[in-house]
C-alpha cells in the first residue's frame, strides 16, 4: 500500500507506537489521547489507513481492530483531517457521497420522529427507505473493497464489512419489532440505529473515501463505475456514466468483457489465434464457439463461481436471475475477502477439506426475503484427481419446493396451470391465473400496463423504475413478495391486478 502513497516514515512510527502502547494496555486512552497531540499537529486520512494496515504486522487481530475501532478514533479526536473531496456527478466516490447525505437525510427526519408521536406507517416508510442501505454496501463490498485490495489496502473489507454487517442486524431487528407491534422495544434501538449507522457514514467520509482517492487512478474508477449498474443505487438517482477523457477506448458490455479475456486465454494456448468468436472450440463433450460458451453461461438457471487452486475468484456466470449481486470488482480477488470475517474460517475449512481430499461437496441452504436458497460447493479435480478449485453453485429453489405431483403435457405459460375451479391456500383463482406465486416479470411481460399501475398504487414500489433493480427482481419476485414490499394484501394486490386488467379489456 505504502507504494501507492506519499507520508512521513517517521511520523508513522510516533503513530503506531502510541496506538500499539494503548492496544496492548500499556496506556490508558486519555493518555493515548494526550501523547498523540503532542506528537503530531494532524494526521490526514491516508496516515490513519496506512498505519491500521501495518497493526497486523505488530500481533493486533482484525477481531481486535473492529471491536476497539471506536476507541482508536477517539485517540484522533480533533487532530484527524479530511480533505473535502470535489468530483463530477458519476465518478464512484461522488456517488457513494451523495448516497451518504441521502441516509443522513433519513438519518434526520428519524431524529425527528421521536419526538413526536408514534405512527407505524410513516416509521415503515422510513425503514424501507433505510434498508437501501443494503445496496450502499454491497456496492463497496463488491467494488470498492477489491479495487482498494489490489493496492494492498484490505483493511475495509476484512473490519468495516463486520460493522456493516453489524448494521445491517440492527436494523433487521428494529423492522421485526415495528411489524409485530413491540412499540417500546422498536422505540428503545432506535438512537442505537441512527448512531452506529451515522458512524459508518463517519468513517467512509473521513477515511475510506479520502484514501480511495490517493490510493486508486482514474482508470480504477472508470473500470468501477461500469459494474456500478449492475448492483444499482441506495436513496438517489441513477448517476450519469463516468468515462477517462483521456482514454480512447470505448466502454464494451460485461459479456464482451467475458468474451475477450476468454479469447486471450485461449489464444495464450495456441486455440483460436484469430480470436473470432466464430472459431470452433473442442470442449469435453461438444464443439462450441466462444460466443456459445458465453451464452450458456449467461441463460443457466443456476449462478456460477469458480475459485481456483490459488483461491483466488477466477469466474461468475453473469445470469439475469442472479440471487446475490457481483459484480467485475470480484474477479482476481481472494475468495476470504469476499465473504464477512464471521464465515471466512468456514470458507478455509471447506478449502482445506476438498485440498486435502477430505470431502468432495459441501451444501448449504436458507432462507431470506421470502425465497429460499440452496448453495452446494464442489472440489474441481482434474483426470489425475489433482486440485483445481471450488466450484460454487447456488440456485433459487423455491418455485422447485412448491412442485407437487406431474406434469407431463407441454404448457407455455405456467399460470394455466392455476385456472382451476377451486380455492387453495386461501388463493381465489381468477380467469387470468393469477396468484401468489405469480411471477412479477411475467405478469408485466403478458399486460405491460401494470408495471405503471403499481407504480401509482404504492410509493413502496418505485424500484420497479429502476432498469438495473427491476431486471434483477423480476424473474424471481412473486406477488406475494411484491404484496409484503407494498404493505398490501396479497389477495387485495390480485384483486386489483385483476380489476385494472379488466377495465383496460373494455377499453
Amino acid at each position: 500500500m505504502g507504494e501507492f502513497l506519499q507520508f512521513d516514515e517517521n511520523k508513522i512510527q510516533n503513530i503506531m507506537e502510541i496506538k500499539l502502547n494503548f492496544l496492548k494496555g500499556e496506556i490508558s486512552l486519555e493518555h493515548a489521547k494526550k501523547k498523540m497531540k503532542e506528537s503530531v499537529d494532524h494526521v490526514t486520512a491516508q496516515e490513519f489507513a496506512i498505519c491500521e494496515q501495518y497493526l497486523q504486522q505488530y500481533g493486533i487481530t482484525d477481531d481486535e481492530l473492529s471491536e476497539r475501532m471506536e476507541e482508536i478514533l477517539e485517540i484522533f479526536e480533533g487532530i484527524l483531517v479530511t480533505n473535502k473531496l470535489q468530483l463530477t456527478l458519476g465518478h464512484p466516490i461522488r456517488t457513494y457521497l451523495d448516497e451518504v447525505v441521502a441516509i443522513r437525510e433519513v438519518l434526520g427526519e428519524m431524529r425527528n420522529m421521536l419526538n413526536q408521536k408514534f405512527i407505524k406507517n410513516q416509521w415503515t416508510e422510513h425503514y424501507d427507505k433505510l434498508s437501501e442501505i443494503n445496496i450502499h454496501f454491497a456496492r463497496k463490498q463488491n467494488q470498492l473493497f477489491p479495487a482498494l485490495e489490489k493496492k494492498g489496502f484490505d483493511k475495509p473489507s476484512k473490519v468495516m464489512w463486520t460493522l456493516e454487517n453489524n448494521i445491517k442486524d440492527i436494523i433487521k431487528k428494529a423492522k421485526e419489532y415495528l411489524e409485530s407491534n413491540l412499540v417500546n422495544e422498536f422505540l428503545d434501538i432506535q438512537n442505537e440505529v441512527i448512531e452506529m449507522v451515522e458512524d459508518m457514514m463517519v468513517k467512509e467520509e473521513e477515511i475510506l473515501y479520502p484514501t480511495s482517492m490517493d490510493l486508486l487512478t482514474n482508470e480504477d474508477f472508470v473500470d468501477m463505475r461500469k459494474g456500478d449498474d449492475e448492483i444499482g443505487y441506495c436513496l438517489i438517482p441513477d448517476p450519469p456514466p463516468y468515462q477517462n477523457e483521456n482514454s480512447k477506448e470505448k466502454n464494451m458490455s460485461s459479456s464482451e468483457d467475458l468474451l475477450n479475456d476468454l479469447a486471450q486465454v485461449l489464444r495464450k494456448h495456441g486455440v483460436g489465434t484469430n480470436s473470432s468468436r466464430e472459431d470452433i472450440l473442442d470442449v469435453s463433450q461438444g464443439k462450441l464457439t466462444l460466443e456459445q460458451i458465453n451464452l450458456i453461461f449467461k441463460h443457466l438457471q443456476v449462478d456460477l463461481s469458480y475459485v481456483d487452486e490459488n483461491e483466488m475468484v477466477k469466474f461468475y456466470s453473469d445470469t439475469k436471475h442472479r440471487v446475490f449481486p457481483r459484480s467485475a470488482g470480484v474477479i482476481g480477488r481472494e475468495v476470504q475477502n469476499c465473504h464477512p470475517r464471521e464465515s471466512v474460517d468456514t470458507v478455509e475449512e471447506i478449502i482445506r477439506a476438498f485440498r486435502e481430499g477430505e470431502q468432495d461437496e459441501a451444501e448449504f441452504w436458507l432462507e431470506i426475503g421470502g425465497k429460499f436458497i440452496y448453495i452446494i460447493y464442489n472440489a474441481v479435480r482434474d483426470d489425475t484427481g489433482k486440485f483445481r478449485g471450488v466450484l460454487e453453485m447456488m440456485q433459487d429453489v423455491t418455485k422447485i419446493r412448491s412442485l407437487k405431483g406431474s406434469q407431463r403435457l407441454l404448457s407455455w405459460n405456467e399460470q394455466q396451470e392455476s385456472i382451476q375451479k377451486k380455492v387453495r391456500d386461501k388463493e381465489i383463482y381468477n380467469e387470468y391465473g393469477i396468484t401468489k406465486d405469480t411471477i412479477i416479470g411475467d405478469l408485466i411481460k403478458e399486460y405491460p400496463f401494470i408495471k405503471e399501475y403499481l407504480l401509482n398504487l404504492s410509493p413502496k414500489f418505485k424500484k420497479i423504475k429502476n432498469p438495473i433493480i427491476f431486471k434483477t427482481m423480476s424473474s424471481m419476485a412473486t406477488l406475494e413478495m411484491i404484496s409484503e414490499r407494498g404493505g398490501l394484501d396479497c389477495q387485495d394486490l390480485i384483486n386489483k391486478i385483476v380489476g385494472e386488467i379488466n377495465t383496460k379489456s373494455k377499453s
